[in-house]
């Protein structure tokens, strides 16, 4: 068993497609929590779905978010701090095997969980002490090593930095690493990562704490989808969040054609 912490905002489409993938391609039991922020586009049919995902019993928990509950800060960082303090209130968090941070424009591919089970056997088997977030090469992780043995049956590297649209943590995670203060996000749209990163620095000693692994776990879809975190970085003005066009190619798309477009788009897939 393992948690999930997923990041919506509006993109229901997209988000659709990826709760599908999480469906169809895990292998092993999770717990899923939806965190959608600040969305303002298709409202009733957000709740319809997310009520239909509950019915199923897809879904451990969703939580709306607005401007007040995020404080007007970036709203990522204030849901990954809300996800990891109901983390650290389970009582039975240290048996989970670990936990994910996903973002909704991330496709999960068959048997992604199972890769990442298996990466962390191998990194507690290796004594890896450093490595503290598993995901995918390239996936924005820099400074990179070859490690001269396999990870889960894959090539890896260990680097530092990386995307956490896709990372797998232990389930310590945030009593080792640590929380977010929020006063660093006030006003802005990004700076979650980056945050973390400074905080995996300290925790390693400067050492290299990010292992990426040489295979398509999850394919990114902003391509598709568009990324609302890169237009407001540019303009700050959030009417410009517009992705009616690409929302509606998606959803007239079932997941086994959208599924298939992507993963037959070679530059999207290497491209994350």
């Amino acid at each position: 068993m393992y948690k999930i912490f997923m990041t919506v905002r509006n993109r229901l489409a997209v988000t659709t497609k990826c709760v599908t993938a999480l469906t169809r391609h895990s292998k092993l039991p999770f717990n899923l929590y939806i965190y959608d922020n600040l969305s303002n586009t298709n409202i009733p049919e957000r709740f319809i779905y997310y009520s239909i995902l509950f019915q199923k019993g897809i879904i451990s928990q969703v939580t709306i978010n607005t401007k007040d509950s995020t404080y007007g800060a970036f709203s990522k960082a204030v849901a990954s701090n809300d996800f990891g303090l109901h983390h650290e209130m389970d009582p039975k968090k240290g048996s989970y095997e670990f936990l994910v941070f996903l973002d909704n424009d991330i496709i999960v591919c068959p048997g992604w969980d199972e890769i990442f089970k298996n990466a962390w056997l191998d990194v507690k088997k290796q004594g890896l002490q450093t490595v503290k977030v598993i995901g995918q090469n390239p996936g924005g992780i820099k400074f990179k090593k070859d490690l001269p043995q396999k990870i889960a049956g894959f090539k890896a590297k260990l680097g530092k930095f990386g995307g956490s649209a896709l990372w797998c943590v232990q389930p310590n995670f945030f009593k080792d690493i640590g929380f977010l203060e929020m006063p660093k996000f006030l006003g802005i749209h990004k700076r979650h990562d980056q945050e973390y990163w400074h905080k995996l620095d300290k925790a390693t000693g400067g050492q290299n704490y990010i292992l990426g692994l040489d295979t398509t776990i999850g394919i990114h879809t902003g391509k598709y989808a568009g990324s609302i975190c890169n237009v407001l970085s540019k303009t700050k003005d959030e009417r410009t969040i517009d992705f009616r066009r690409q929302e509606e190619e998606i959803d007239k798309l079932s997941f086994d054609e959208f599924y298939l477009r992507i993963v037959n788009d070679k530059e999207l897939v290497k491209d994350w």
